[in-house]
């Protein structure tokens, strides 16, 4: 039998440590100085995978889990329960990543990277996970922008639907990018992924906290298709980022592009053709953005194009993610872009 991998920067452990349920997400560190993966039994012993802190910014999973667990302080837990705390040197800064690190949400199997420290800790993981049968795999984030709250699926099979509709309607469904960690459970069993609005909101919190109390309570995930009108589900067709070559700024006249200052206000809202997203300085040559489909091609003009020297939406289409975060935007994208699609019930 071959041995299991193992990874130097990952933590296993199998207790809940002291002062965990009140620690800030900047004080992590001083708990668990690494990467850690914590296994708490259950009357279930197929385990429910919880990932927080993938970006360090985004507090609203550890918070959630605190709150989780306060609730069973003194009796068992339906269902075992294995959580990963991840970026935590990021979230000590108080940042998504730091400058010299791979996002924690782009280093899961099916990357397509080459093989570093962090590739062998995320699949040390899901051989972890894979041995222990997953029940389920929840991954919780939070946007920098306007959003609702939403979940992510990389699967249209009903069970992965099933979950996500346990969160709200709106349900999103992407293939790209790759390397995240909902993409690398679902081979496993249902996964996915929660869009818990902005940092610091109480609600986003609550909202979390009661999804995966109800996640380990469920026996089963039931298979059989929704009804048409259980979700909204749209699709991801685009990733919209800013080329590194051009300064950008909101309602700044002086930057290479000016995004308009009320941008994150589209998210989620179905916008027509036609729609202004910003104004090109004068004299600047070529597309400032790329917009990337499904498999990484260039779709930029598919969608976008400049008009009297305006970034123009080509196509209707509805954004997500939109972010006014200038170091987010950078790090990340600017926006994806999604289209509604249906889903068939038998």
């Amino acid at each position: 039998m071959e041995e299991p991998l193992t990874s130097k920067l990952l933590t296993q452990i199998d207790w809940l440590p002291a002062g965990l349920l009140n620690a800030e997400a900047r004080d992590l560190y001083q708990i668990l100085p690494t990467p850690t993966l914590m296994h708490l039994p259950g009357r279930d012993p197929q385990p429910l995978f919880i990932s927080v802190l993938l970006h360090g910014n985004e507090t609203t999973g550890l918070l959630a889990i605190q709150s989780l667990l306060r609730r069973y302080l003194e009796r068992a837990l339906p269902r075992s329960l294995s959580v990963f705390f991840g970026n935590i040197s990021a979230a000590r800064a108080g940042q998504r990543r730091l400058d010299n690190q791979s996002d924690y949400n782009r280093i899961w199997p099916g990357a397509g990277i080459p093989e570093c420290e962090e590739t062998r800790m995320t699949r040390a993981i899901v051989e972890e996970m894979a041995q222990r049968r997953v029940f389920a795999s929840i991954d919780v984030h939070n946007n920098t922008g306007i959003n609702p709250h939403y979940a992510c699926v990389n699967r249209l099979d009903p069970g992965y639907l099933y979950l996500a509709s346990l969160f709200g309607r709106l349900v999103v469904h992407f293939t790209y990018p790759k390397g995240v960690q909902s993409a690398a459970f679902a081979p496993l069993c249902p996964a996915v992924t929660l869009e818990c609005g902005k940092p610091g909101q109480a609600y986003g919190v609550e909202h979390a906290s009661q999804f995966l109390d109800d996640c380990l309570h469920l026996s089963e995930i039931p298979k059989h298709p929704l009804a048409h009108q259980a979700i909204d589900l749209f699709h991801t067709v685009g990733r919209v980022t800013i080329r590194d070559d051009i300064s950008f700024g909101f309602g700044d006249k002086g930057r290479a592009l000016s995004l308009r200052s009320d941008l994150d206000h589209l998210n989620f809202t179905e916008v027509a053709a036609g729609r202004v997203w910003g104004r090109l300085r004068p004299g600047l040559a070529g597309m400032p953005i790329i917009a990337s489909g499904e498999h990484g091609e260039d779709v930029t003009d598919r969608y976008f194009g400049v008009e009297d020297g305006n970034l123009v939406l080509r196509k209707a289409v509805m954004p997500s993610m939109l972010t006014l975060d200038e170091r987010v935007i950078r790090q990340d994208c600017l926006c994806y872009l999604m289209e509604r699609i249906s889903h068939s019930p038998a």
